[in-house]
């Protein structure tokens, strides 16, 4: 992916399997959001491809790609301010309704995805009254409601507190293991080595390094890049 001479992404290969969280670290700017708006089609990339299922989908727009069952959340939160968690949660769920015919009540599953997520004592409030990180709960559920085959997710503990940090990571294995295939970009190590079983380490748009947790933690690469002091301060709350 370039912008003009810029080299934002650069041969880079990330595959995301059904029933794992994979994880994509790296410092800011290594372009780990721009990777996420190349997938999702906000962007095209320069050359390459992205592959879903087998099929070649560089071309397809956005909405498409979100009917095949690619959904993601926001760095930037991107939940409906004006709308009650509830609501945010129910737009996706009748957006669904236009692909989905297996005659599902949208209500139903935004009720559920708000106690899935921890919040459902907070359905009517609006969501500009609430806490960052209980938006972002919000946008989660929302993203769910589409019942996507690949969740990409955006720093989703920003904001959170230990125990909702906790209880993401315990959401997001218990979505792996009915077979979603989640990735995971985040700046809490403690979450990305906790739930993760593959992680892709991302630097000036390359990836640099791509194993385990463990591998990735014991690897030199990666501690000059990214787990240097400032980084592993950061990730450890």
């Amino acid at each position: 992916m370039r912008f003009s001479g810029l080299v934002a992404l650069s041969d880079v290969t990330v595959e995301v399997e059904p029933g794992r969280v994979t994880g994509l670290i790296g410092p800011n700017g290594a372009g780990k959001t721009t990777c996420f708006n190349v997938i999702t089609g906000l962007q095209e990339p320069s050359s390459g491809r992205v592959v879903f299922d087998g099929a070649d989908i560089t071309g397809k727009s956005p909405y498409k790609r979100a009917r095949m069952g690619i959904a993601r959340t926001f760095q930037k939160l991107e939940a409906f301010s004006s709308l009650s968690a509830r609501d945010n949660v129910l737009v996706a769920a009748e957006q669904r309704k236009a692909w989905d015919r297996s005659g599902f009540n949208p209500g139903a599953v935004a009720d559920e995805l708000l106690e899935r997520v921890g919040i459902s004592h907070l359905a009517n409030f609006m969501v500009g009254t609430l806490p960052t990180g209980t938006a972002r709960l919000v946008e989660l559920a929302r993203a769910l409601a589409t019942d996507p085959k690949v969740l990409l997710l955006d720093e989703p503990s920003s904001g959170l507190n230990e125990d909702e940090t906790l209880e993401v990571a315990r959401l997001l294995r218990v979505l792996a293991a009915d077979g979603l295939a989640v990735l995971l970009v985040e700046h809490d190590m403690s979450l990305v080595m906790g739930t993760c079983e593959v992680i892709d380490v991302l630097d000036f748009g390359s990836i640099i390094f791509s194993g385990t947790p463990a591998d990735v933690q014991r690897s030199h690469a990666v501690q000059a890049a990214y787990l240097g002091s400032g980084a592993t301060k950061a990730g450890a709350r």
